[in-house]
């Protein structure tokens, strides 16, 4: 059972759906908001089920709205027996798909001239911002002139902000990595606000990506083998 945001946007939908045609496995949507089908929904008649969050950081989505609605669940159907995963990232893998996106973009992986803007949708949640600025930190590494840290709501810098500061530091070039799983109104909104910012590049979102799939499968196996580790304490299976 995968679980994801949700969105107004059909292209959100639609994202999600070739993700999960890629994966070789019995495998069910769900969504925390805005459209169908529910968490519920979804788990209707399922005697066990493996709970996958569709998020790539662990913030208030995964740790509280995710576990209450399973917690919903369970109370009325106590039989059903639940391994809940951990979110999508962090996972090195995640890198090589936003490298995946640059290069489709036109930018070589760990290019020296190209200042990286990675940019999460951002959260109230300050461990969630911390991990992105973590990732932004290791994936300079690569070999880019430098990778910084944006987020497209409730934190700063913004992205716009981001690739303005490294426009004045120098720069060669910047490009901006969206770290999005698909698109929708702060894909649109990152894309918008930092060409206009003097962005030479915007990659596209992580999409239906093969690393994301393997990201999947590992998450799966993985919850199957620590459900009990994994789990909320208030859940049971």
């Amino acid at each position: 059972m995968a679980v994801a945001h949700g969105s107004r946007d059909p292209r959100a939908a639609a994202t999600v759906a070739a993700l999960l045609d890629q994966v070789p496995l019995d495998v069910r949507v769900a969504y925390l908001d805005h459209c169908a089908p529910t968490l519920a929904q979804a788990l209707s008649g399922l005697e066990e089920a493996v709970v996958l969050p569709l998020l790539l950081t662990e913030a208030y989505h995964s740790r509280v709205d995710l576990p209450a609605a399973l917690n919903e669940v369970l109370a009325r159907e106590p039989r059903l027996r639940v391994h809940y995963g951990a979110t999508l990232g962090p996972h090195p893998l995640l890198l090589t798909a936003l490298e995946r996106r640059l290069a489709e973009a036109g930018v070589p992986a760990g290019d020296p001239d190209t200042a990286v803007v990675l940019v999460s949708a951002g959260s109230s949640d300050a461990r969630a911002n911390a991990v992105i600025t973590d990732l932004a930190r290791a994936w300079r590494r690569s070999g880019w002139w430098t990778v910084s840290a944006a987020y497209a709501s409730a934190a700063g810098p913004s992205p716009a902000e981001a690739v303005a500061a490294l426009r004045r530091a120098g720069a060669p070039r910047v490009a901006v990595a969206p770290y999005l799983l698909a698109p929708g109104y702060f894909a649109d909104k990152v894309r918008r606000s930092t060409l206009e910012a003097g962005a030479a590049v915007v990659s596209d979102v992580l999409g239906p990506a093969p690393e994301l799939v393997d990201v999947l499968l590992e998450r799966y196996a993985q919850a199957q083998e620590w459900t009990r580790q994994r789990q909320p304490a208030s859940l049971v299976g």
